[in-house]
């Protein structure tokens, strides 16, 4: 049986070396920094900025010995983009920042105007793929989601996942992509309405109006 828990603040850097390493192929993670020493240097920085949020507010989970982890940000909580724009113009060339710039506007423009919860980062080390870990990560922090009534939101990084987050309830929104940028899928999941004592029966929740919205804002 997998055992998912939230991440004690002491551990901090436990889930976000999870995170980084979960990440070394991603496409995304890997357009921002393809160099491996400026990868590893550079991008715990950014799960930091991105995602570190959910350890203040006790939204970051892991499963045992941390093999995985995932980091989600509650309704009105936004990554850190003060923090975020210093790190990217620091770190990525001025020749490359306008495109990531203009694909994080674009990340944003995704996002529902509705209260949410956010899965900015959500990953499993490589040796331990495979294995069910993912999946449990998702169900534990979708229970919350459904028993708040609330919608859920994440960009996949790759096709590949896709199918992973369409059996938890998400639907792909569009594409995401600009310039040399990889693709990446807006997805959002609509909370289930669980009819007392019927665990597996579940009714659609119907939303108000979902649009662009909340998120990140970079300049």
């Amino acid at each position: 049986m997998i055992t998912v828990k939230s991440v004690e603040v002491p551990d901090e850097a436990l889930a976000i070396r999870t995170v980084v390493s979960a990440f070394s192929a991603d496409p995304a993670a890997r357009w921002l920094y393809p160099d491996s020493a400026r990868y590893r240097e550079y991008f715990p920085s950014f799960v930091k900025a991105f995602a570190g949020a959910a350890f203040e507010h006790g939204s970051a989970d892991c499963v045992q010995d941390y093999s995985g982890a995932a980091l989600w940000l509650p309704p009105g909580v936004h990554p850190d983009e003060k923090a975020l724009v210093a790190l990217l113009q620091r770190t990525i060339p001025e020749r490359d920042q306008a495109e990531v710039f203009a694909l994080l506007e674009q990340m944003d423009s995704y996002h529902p105007a509705e209260p949410h919860w956010y899965l900015p980062m959500i990953g499993v080390v490589p040796d331990k793929q495979g294995n069910g870990y993912g999946s449990a990560l998702l169900r534990h922090a979708l229970e919350r989601c459904d028993s708040e009534d609330k919608l859920a939101y994440l960009e996949s990084s790759s096709d590949k996942n896709i199918p992973l987050y369409e059996r938890h309830g998400f639907e792909v929104l569009g594409t995401i992509q600009v310039g040399s940028s990889p693709p990446l899928f807006p997805m959002l999941r609509r909370p289930r309405r669980f009819t007392r004592g019927e665990k597996r029966h579940w009714v659609p929740w119907q939303p108000a109006n979902v649009q662009a919205g909340s998120g990140l804002r970079t300049k």
